[in-house]
């Protein structure tokens, strides 16, 4: 089981930028990964999605443009940098890692086996 620790959540304007790593005490250089967030009173969504080789990337339509997925295996890390933020993007960001071996991206909670526990991203109109 990978452990992951989410980093750089935070209060910022609407307009602003944010950038949210994730770091793996395990390696996941061979995983598929992901961002999913939850709003208050709302279902955890689907953000963003990276391929093992990082070769394919998935966005939700509501941040296409806005945010990029990254990694860097070397650091067992990935990213999530988050630009022009809206008030509805206020939510707790969670990283995931899929268990399988050079899996493809997911936009589906259940298809991750190991979960960070979240950064809290807020931001102000």
């Amino acid at each position: 089981q990978v452990q992951l620790v989410e980093f750089g959540g935070g209060l910022v304007q609407a307009g602003g930028s944010l950038r949210l790593s994730c770091a793996a005490s395990g390696r996941t250089a061979s995983r598929a990964m992901g961002w999913f967030r939850q709003a208050p009173g709302k279902e955890r969504e689907f953000v963003a999605a990276i391929s093992w080789s990082g070769g394919s990337t998935l966005y939700v339509d509501s941040v296409k443009g806005r945010f990029i997925i990254s990694r860097d295996d070397a650091k067992n890390t990935l990213y999530l940098q988050m630009n022009s933020l809206k008030p509805e993007d206020t939510a707790v960001y969670y990283c995931a890692a899929r268990a399988s071996v050079r899996s493809a991206p997911s936009t589906t909670p259940s298809d991750f086996s190991s979960w960070g526990q979240g950064t809290q991203v807020t931001v102000s109109s």
